[in-house]
């Protein structure tokens, strides 16, 4: 996952995605979760759940260029989005995705567009998940007041009226919240089992060979 001589890495569909189960038989029927990507993003937060939940499901995920769909992350890793932001769709949003980094998640918070789909989302009670300093952009506009949340070191005081926990990963609600690349992890198989159960996330696991 790196920028070779060819070019950025391109995200597409993977052919030899491993399907855990078959959620439509069991009648989990999961619609479309965006990762969006700016300039600056931590590569690590971004990469871990996007490779974690296409693993579960490959076509239900896609990566988002909030202003280009090529981006370069803190570290220099620069990628080919699937989507541009004026190409996704309100109308089947499952869950958003905000990785941290500097400046990724500075880049995000500029956007009008992506404050648009977090307004969206909030009001429609779909869930939205930060890991990092992205919290931030959550807590700056009032939506984790009086919620259990977490962030990377620091933060803590732009999570506004937020219960500030010291998990790795915290859920309340809607809202996901994550401390940052070290939770990576822990935050993606959160991730799944919020979307797909408990039994997916355990799966994933012991397929993986997580060790807690």
């Amino acid at each position: 996952l790196y920028e070779s001589h060819a070019g950025p890495v391109r995200f597409g569909l993977r052919k030899d995605c491993l399907q855990l189960t078959d959620f439509r038989q069991k009648g989990i029927e999961i619609q479309m979760v965006y990762l969006f990507l700016a300039d600056g993003f931590e590569e690590v937060e971004a990469l871990t759940p996007l490779d974690y939940l296409r693993r579960v499901d490959e076509h239900n995920i896609a990566t988002v260029g909030v202003y280009d769909t090529e981006v370069t992350g803190s570290h220099g890793v620069t990628l080919q989005t699937d989507l541009h932001m004026d190409e996704i769709s309100f109308d089947d949003i499952e869950m958003i995705i905000l990785p941290g980094g500097m400046p990724g998640t500075k880049n995000l918070d500029k956007s009008d567009k992506l404050h648009d789909v977090i307004d969206y989302c909030a009001g429609g009670e779909i869930k939205i998940a930060a890991i990092c300093a992205a919290p931030s952009i959550l807590g700056k506009k009032g939506l984790l007041d009086g919620r259990k949340a977490c962030c990377y070191p620091g933060f803590e005081r732009e999570l506004k009226g937020a219960k500030i926990s010291k998990d790795a990963v915290e859920v309340d609600d809607n809202y996901i919240t994550a401390r940052g690349a070290g939770c990576a992890q822990q935050f993606a198989f959160t991730l799944v089992e919020e979307l797909y159960g408990k039994d997916a996330a355990q799966k994933l696991m012991q397929q993986g060979g997580w060790m807690e």
